[in-house]
């Protein structure tokens, strides 16, 4: 059984490489899990849409919960699926601080990531622009 999991963290340490560490991880591990999944990232938040077996996201999501680099994680949305949407990458990634201020603002109050203040179901709409308007960089 395929699921999808979308949650939000803040980072303990938002430098270019603790940004570059937590990708490369989590790009081994997922290829190693079969999980495909995209990570958005800017001012200090995270939102990252993962996809893959039941019990390989579970236990990724709760690996993520205990990881010190992150805090403040709150689960968005959850959802058995029939197909992945997200099966090009590893694990793309999305510099928010890089993306058309309009995007941003089409789905929050300000043009800014903030999954924490928009629902589960906005955050994922997001994330399915980012991937129509070609944001996401890291293909497998």
């Amino acid at each position: 059984m395929l699921v999808r999991l979308l949650y939000a963290s803040r980072a303990v340490d938002a430098s270019p490489a603790a940004i570059e560490a937590i990708l490369t991880s989590a790009r081994q591990h997922n290829h190693e899990s079969g999980i495909t999944g995209i990570l958005v990232y800017g001012g200090g938040v995270f939102m990252q849409g993962m996809e893959g077996g039941r019990q390989a996201v579970s236990d990724l999501y709760g690996t993520i919960q205990r990881d010190a680099r992150h805090k403040d994680v709150v689960l968005l949305h959850y959802e058995e699926i029939v197909e992945r949407r997200f099966g090009g990458w590893t694990m793309g990634l999305v510099d928010a601080s890089r993306v058309n201020a309009s995007v941003l603002l089409k789905y929050s109050e300000r043009a800014v990531l903030d999954p924490y203040s928009v629902s589960g179901k906005v955050s994922l709409a997001l994330l399915e622009e980012l991937m129509a308007t070609a944001s996401i960089v890291g293909h497998t």
